[in-house]
């Protein structure tokens, strides 16, 4: 790859553009879906609230636009970047629900009718899409070194060479409360703070931007990361059930069923049986297995974890959670072999949560939920909230998108970013029944309304957050047919931030937008 280089250009643009009908931005049946005003920098006098309670009395919808060059690979593609607002109407009335913060990159002189655009988001619930816009497949992108610890701070922003803007154009889009977007009266933030609503605005959001930008012939996809993924499930659906077709979903570090994940749930209810390979990928990465695998030879190793797991230890943990039964002593010895514990810490702890999987493997040092592989010095105790594959990046994405949205792409705001809202505090996680979701079966619906849908996972090995043996058994419910590949690589949750895996990935998504689209 070449090096590549970036040029702003900040011309001013029309003021407005020409209105659109009856197609009505989000499914609004005939309501006036009036675009945005666009021009050159902007400053957005309003002030954004994530707190529950609040909303707008009055959306404004501004974008300011700007328009840079990126070298791929020798050729220098022009694209243009619009940051601001869009309001989600409500199907029917075409009453406005929630204005959403956006930035978006189209490709200059490509034909929307042929060309593919993506929408991202992060999950939390709660979290700001900054994390996949600073970090995955924009054109710019913040130069971690993950899993490093000792890279200088705030990292820099650099020209990204893995791009997705060659394949697709590219909106990345904040959830309601998060961000700079926020709920219109007489809704509050809190009235979409929940699985079916959050699905439901988002699915207005995405009809709203279709409208107001003519990308009605566009082939559409979804890009969701973390609860992300439970959102694309259901978003998919809904899509599909309005008439829009979506031609591709991908599901970065998925949680689709939350009922079968041993740390989701209010206790230690389930054999902790999805963990075990991601145990022993992490074990294997400080060379705790024995015998460790050698170079090469991590995916037979974790074929071997994923058999010890399903065939020996999801038994001998259903046995002793039912009854009290000791596992046998050749279990303990593979557990041993296979994750770097101690045989006496299995039999003491059979059912092992990820949490104490952190605290037992090196005493002494603090290894990452996200990111099993980062570590520092001590012995914080390892309950999700002291994790240093987050809280080492969390400020230098926090400074760099506001100083990106200003300096680079001419919008400016005085509020606050908020990177993580409190909504999973008061999140209602109830849908079709279950107090906890399960979006399998929202998938498998999509599917089953488009049978040309196509869906791509990535999974890290070194994730404590959403194991990839949890993924892969929650995707084995989905009916033979369905079009579903799975691609997992060395890394954490956020594995975009990986320099190896990064690559890898954007090879495999290349190669899924082509078969998606049958070229």
């Amino acid at each position: 790859m070449q090096p590549l280089t970036l040029r702003v250009l900040r011309v001013a643009c029309i003021a407005g553009l020409a209105a659109l009908g009856a197609c009505g931005g989000g499914g609004g049946g005939g309501a006036s879906a009036t675009p945005p005003v666009q021009t050159q920098a902007y400053f957005d006098g309003t002030i954004y609230s994530s707190a529950r309670g609040a909303s707008l009395t009055q959306p404004v919808e501004t974008a300011s636009v700007t328009h840079h060059t990126i070298v791929l690979g020798g050729a220098t593609l022009a694209y243009t970047a619009t940051a601001g607002h869009l309001t989600a109407l409500a199907p029917g009335s075409g009453a406005a629900e929630a204005s959403f913060f956006y930035v978006a990159y189209t490709l200059d002189g490509a034909a929307p009718a042929g060309r593919p655009v993506t929408f991202f988001y992060n999950g939390g619930p709660g979290s700001a899409t900054a994390w996949l816009h600073l970090g995955s497949y924009s054109p710019r992108r913040l130069a971690t070194g993950m899993p490093r610890t000792d890279a200088p701070t705030p990292y820099p922003l650099v020209d990204n060479a893995e791009t997705l803007l060659d394949v697709s154009d590219l909106v990345f889009v904040d959830a309601v409360g998060s961000g700079y977007s926020e709920a219109v009266a007489p809704n509050i933030n809190g009235t979409f703070w929940g699985v079916d609503a959050d699905a439901a605005v988002f699915r207005d959001f995405v009809m709203r931007y279709i409208a107001v930008n003519q990308r009605q012939s566009s082939p559409r996809f979804l890009f969701g990361e973390s609860y992300g993924t439970a959102r694309s499930a259901v978003l998919a659906d809904l899509l599909e059930s309005a008439g829009v077709e979506v031609k591709g979903v991908v599901l970065q570090s998925a949680v689709l069923d939350y009922n079968s994940n041993c740390a989701l749930t209010a206790r230690l209810v389930l054999p902790c049986t999805g963990y075990v390979p991601s145990y022993s990928a992490i074990a294997a990465y400080y060379g705790k297995a024995s015998p460790n695998p050698a170079p090469g030879a991590l995916p037979d190793f974790l074929a071997q974890a994923r058999s010890l797991a399903a065939d020996r230890y999801d038994p001998a943990v259903r046995a002793n959670m039912a009854a009290g039964a000791m596992p046998d002593a050749s279990l303990l010895a593979s557990l041993q072999s296979f994750t770097g514990l101690p045989a006496t810490l299995w039999q003491g702890q059979l059912n092992m949560a990820p949490d104490s999987f952190r605290s037992f493997l090196m005493p002494g040092t603090n290894i990452g939920r996200y990111d099993a592989r980062v570590n520092v010095p001590g012995t914080a105790p390892s309950t999700g909230d002291d994790d240093p594959s987050s809280y080492l990046i969390t400020p230098s994405f926090a400074f760099r998108i506001t100083d990106y949205l200003s300096t680079e792409l001419g919008y400016t705001n005085p509020s606050s970013y908020t990177l993580l809202s409190n909504a999973i505090q008061t999140w209602n996680f109830a849908h079709d029944g279950r107090g906890l979701p399960d979006l399998v079966p929202d998938l498998a619906a999509a599917f089953a309304q488009n049978p040309r849908l196509k869906v791509l996972v990535f999974d890290g090995y070194d994730d404590l957050a959403t194991p990839f043996f949890t993924t892969e058994g929650d995707l084995a419910r989905l009916p033979q047919g369905d079009d579903v590949v799975v691609r997992s690589y060395v890394g954490g949750h956020m594995l975009y931030l990986d320099d190896d895996a990064r690559p890898l990935a954007k090879a495999d998504l290349a190669a899924f937008y082509r078969r998606a689209l049958g070229t």
